[in-house]
């Protein structure tokens, strides 16, 4: 996870962030935008006080904030209260400073998405769409890719609503379903292909993108009918789903007579689609 760690700076001034694998975006320390919008010394007192003259943000604060691991000062990573791109725009709306579109153009740019996907959840899918064509995947793939996302969110709601919270946790059961169905962790699945940084969904062949939604879709269901309530219940159906997905891939491999799990990823067989716009002829 350590890649997954950052600072950028704005204006001089630090701004921690974290790239949260499992849901697939970037969350921000609010005191770090807190102390970049209104150059207090104190965030956490700047913070106080804009609960108190904000009734409805103060209500959702544990939802909007959730307790992430970032790094310290001295290096170590501790908890602190964070927030994703939605998140930091709702905070952002009972902050009164000059700075508020600068600091929203430059948060888009750092978490590679748009104002307007807040807005329109469909323009999201669309501009998905439309950079996975640009890198040269397949319309099956992208297909393939936009259903997994849908299931991957239906999954992580129903998490949510068996009382599971924290990171940590999603990270834990999403090993838990991936070994149950592949034979490895989430992070010897990315060292197997050469990943890093990189999303290891975006580099999984179709077959391999079938099968981890196959186990995603069946453990929302098993978890829907067996309504878990402590982590150790989920952490089972989870395995139980991911069972579901090994089976299958078992079955897939016996008929083809090899292995289905691929150690390539996407920059070892996509050719970028550059982009060529239409010259204006002459006239004559």
């Amino acid at each position: 996870m350590e890649d997954n760690f950052g600072i950028q700076l704005f204006e001089g001034k630090k701004v921690r962030f974290v790239w949260d694998e499992e849901q697939e975006k970037y969350f921000f320390s609010v005191a770090d935008i807190v102390e970049v919008l209104t150059d207090t010394v104190n965030p956490r007192d700047y913070i106080k006080k804009m609960l108190r003259r904000d009734a409805e943000l103060k209500s959702k604060w544990g939802t909007i904030c959730p307790p992430v691991e970032m790094l310290a000062p001295d290096g170590k990573h501790r908890k602190t209260q964070a927030a994703d791109l939605e998140g930091i725009f709702r905070i952002i709306q009972s902050i009164p400073s000059k700075k508020v579109e600068p600091v929203k153009q430059w948060l888009a740019q750092l978490g590679s998405q748009r104002i307007d996907q807040m807005i329109d959840p469909e323009l999201t899918f669309q501009m998905a769409i439309e950079d996975y064509r640009r890198q040269g995947y397949s319309d099956k793939w992208i297909n393939e890719r936009m259903r997994s996302i849908e299931m991957r969110k239906e999954l992580t709601d129903e998490w949510k609503r068996s009382g599971i919270t924290e990171q940590r946790d999603f990270a834990i059961l999403t090993n838990v379903l991936t070994q149950a169905w592949s034979g490895m962790t989430t992070r010897q699945y990315k060292s197997y292909k050469g990943l890093t940084k990189e999303n290891l969904r975006d580099n999984m062949t179709n077959v391999e993108l079938a099968l981890n939604t196959l186990a995603e879709v069946a453990t929302t269901e098993y978890s829907r009918q067996s309504n878990p309530t402590t982590m150790e219940e989920s952490k089972r159906i989870a395995r139980e789903g991911g069972e579901v997905a090994r089976d299958a891939r078992k079955t897939i491999e016996k008929r083809l007579g090899r292995t289905v799990i691929s150690s390539e990823k996407a920059s070892d067989y996509l050719r970028p689609i550059e982009n060529t716009e239409s010259e204006e002829l002459p006239l004559e």
